[in-house]
């Protein structure tokens, strides 16, 4: 009876959580749906006399959502793939292979973790523009093939699990590190994997401040960019701006509902758990 009770109050306190948590947003979908005349009322109202669907038409028509769009996929894509493919051999290497110094390289790549990233964007801007890669996407890939300390730390968690008869196994048959990474500790972890690239898609998708920082041409905007803008020209119209809100929000959603399972198991195999 007391577990049972335990459990009960688990679950309400979750609930009482997420609906925390929601509250913005149903805000937000119930604010994009509401005409003009409905938007300052003396009482909150939730569910508009009338629902305005045509705020998401006009809030589409007002700023090139598509454009930006098509420009946000592309980083956030090759983002994803950059930043799986440079932090696996990395991983690996500190969860499977012996090496001198292993463990000092490895406290040094943490301690990577501790600088704050405001401090390297005045050098980091100067670096790309002496390669001359300023209003263009290669400032928001090319970074991602360079490795990132934190996903090299989760998938390196991941890899410890796994075990060791396996990879001992394919020593034997003559396996060398690269073929054992790529065939037989990358399929065998594929929540870890699902896990790095769905943080590394979300992280792009919502970047503002890279973006912001080097890219120039209107045309060449993301999505996130396009919806200050959007804010700077439409501030007044709040049911518009939610309602490119709710549209610029709704991939990511999309994305974590088709990858939940695998982000979860990831995440709890990975030592990051709370």
């Amino acid at each position: 009876m007391a577990r049972w009770g335990r459990v009960v109050a688990a679950h309400a306190a979750l609930i009482l959580l997420a609906g925390v948590f929601m509250l913005p947003i149903a805000w937000m979908v119930s604010t994009s749906l509401k005409p003009d005349d409905a938007l300052f009322t003396e009482r909150i109202v939730w569910i508009p006399p009338r629902i305005a669907w045509e705020n998401y038409q006009t809030a589409l028509t007002t700023f090139p959502f598509w454009l930006y769009l098509r420009n946000t996929l592309v980083i956030a894509i090759l983002t994803m793939a950059g930043t799986v493919l440079s932090c696996l051999p990395p991983a690996y290497a500190f969860a499977r292979m012996r090496w001198r110094g292993r463990r000092f390289w490895f406290w040094v790549m943490l301690s990577t973790l501790m600088l704050p990233p405001q401090v390297t964007i005045l050098p980091v801007f100067l670096l790309f523009r002496w390669l001359g890669w300023v209003d263009t996407f290669l400032p928001l890939i090319v970074p991602a093939f360079l490795g990132n300390a934190f996903f090299i730390f989760m998938l390196r968690q991941f890899f410890i699990t796994l075990p060791q008869e396996v990879v001992d196994a394919a020593r034997i048959d003559g396996c060398s590190d690269w073929l054992i990474l790529w065939r037989i500790v990358a399929p065998m972890s594929k929540p870890a994997i699902a896990t790095v690239a769905l943080f590394a898609f979300v992280w792009s998708w919502t970047d503002f401040m890279g973006p912001l920082i080097y890219l120039n041409d209107a045309s060449k905007f993301t999505l996130a960019v396009g919806l200050q803008y959007f804010l700077g020209r439409h501030g007044e119209q709040w049911n518009l701006l939610m309602a490119a809100a709710v549209v610029v929000t709704a991939p990511l959603v999309g994305v974590f509902l088709l990858a939940q399972r695998a982000f979860v198991r990831g995440i709890t195999l990975t030592g990051l758990k709370g």
